[in-house]
């Protein structure tokens, strides 16, 4: 009885340590699986982001992206900062994606995109987006400052889209990876006309740019687009200025107050890239032109959270860049050169300016750049750049 009993024993106490260790067995399965969960999740963010340090040295009447304002305006100055530090958070899960960029400097934190992205389930090629995100217009908006060559987009671009970014919704059609027509793709949409700050008014602005790219073999890249913008921009007065010859006529009907002046841009680009012995070879340019509605010291587009109060100035603009970039080699440099013009006012130049209502938001400004890169490896550059920025002269108007 007594080996019996001991028998029943030891059967008890096996069982009893087998069911402990199918516990725990479970219990560490069920751990992994959490973990494993857990990887699965964190592998649908992605973050990144990068930093931009700038020393810039400019003339006593420069006005420079990093610090304060000249303190002497008799005494070239020069100043430091971050020009840009970006976070960008993008989590997907299927089809969607959301997206969240910051910018962090010595300016203080702000956003830039904040947009949620649907992709069609078919081909994943298609797409509809709403939030804050690039305007749909041109090459150089959308051109990442992370990769651009120079410090800064070209003035024409500063001048009719500030913050590059607007808030609104756009569609992106184009066809499945394996249809000889994927190199055409359409992205058009609806758009506050504000810049990244609130909507202001309830009339929307309409952007377009159908553009084209592929490859010929293995050495030759080379990409077309056309671009359209049909807008408004909110009339704080009852005084309209339109160009009559050279002259802006005054137009100051009480009923044009709280109305909507025509915003109308449209633009060509073009892209080549090819890649040789002596190292690869890019040219990108755009030229754009229109109407654009403005103020008598400035033609800049509207990026502000109040409606303005000032008298509206319509003008025909024109103006575009074109920018060359050589690497020099193995070595790992590459040289840049880069031209850019803006025309705020085709109807009037040099001493005309200044007389018949027109002011300084008609003069012309050319820039000449040119700089040297440097890519250490693949997460740190090097650049210097120099600018030469001309403006229009008139003899009849002071200042210039």
């Amino acid at each position: 009885m007594r080996k019996v009993k001991l028998l029943f024993a030891a059967i008890f106490m096996y069982s009893a340590a087998f069911a402990q260790e199918a516990k725990e067995k479970e219990k560490a399965s069920s751990q992994d699986q959490a973990i494993i969960d857990a990887l699965t999740k964190l592998q649908k963010l992605k973050v990144s982001g990068y930093i931009q340090s700038q020393y810039q040295w400019g003339e006593s009447d420069a006005r420079l992206k990093v610090g304060a304002a000249n303190e002497n305006s008799d005494n070239a100055f020069n100043r430091i900062g971050v020009r840009r530090g970006r976070i960008k958070f993008v989590y997907e899960e299927g089809i969607t994606s959301g997206v969240f960029q910051i910018d962090l400097s010595e300016k203080g934190v702000s956003f830039k995109d904040v947009f949620l992205k649907i992709k069609d389930p078919w081909t994943g090629t298609s797409s509809l987006k709403a939030g804050i995100f690039d305007r749909p217009f041109g090459n150089e908006i959308g051109y990442s400052s992370s990769r651009r060559e120079s410090p800064e987009r070209s003035t024409i671009f500063q001048t009719l889209f500030p913050d590059e970014r607007d808030l609104g919704a756009a569609l992106t059609l184009q066809a499945a990876k394996t249809s000889p027509l994927n190199f055409i793709k359409l992205e058009a949409g609806l758009f506050s006309g504000n810049g990244i700050n609130k909507d202001t008014d309830s009339q929307k602005d309409f952007i377009g740019h159908l553009s084209a790219s592929n490859k010929i073999g293995n050495k030759i890249k080379w990409g077309l687009g056309a671009s359209y913008y049909n807008g408004h921009v909110y009339q704080g007065s009852e005084n309209i200025y339109t160009m009559n010859g050279n002259t802006f006529k005054l137009n100051s009907e009480v009923s044009n107050k709280g109305e909507f002046a025509k915003r109308e841009y449209f633009g060509v680009d073009a892209q080549f890239s090819l890649e040789s012995k002596v190292g690869m070879t890019k040219i990108r340019a755009e030229y754009l032109f229109g109407t654009q509605p403005g103020t008598a010291s400035s033609s800049k587009s509207p990026n502000a959270s109040l409606l303005p109060v000032t008298d509206t100035y319509i003008r025909n603009f024109s103006g575009g860049y074109a920018i060359l970039i050589q690497d020099l080699g193995i070595s790992n440099l590459s040289a840049v050169v880069k031209y850019d013009w803006y025309n705020p006012n085709t109807k009037v130049s040099a001493d005309e300016i200044g007389l018949n209502n027109t002011n300084k938001g008609d003069i012309t400004y050319n820039t000449l750049g040119f700089g040297m890169l440097w890519a250490a490896n693949k997460s740190i550059r090097l650049q210097a750049y120099y600018e030469f920025v001309e403006n229009e002269t008139s003899k009849n108007l002071a200042g210039f």
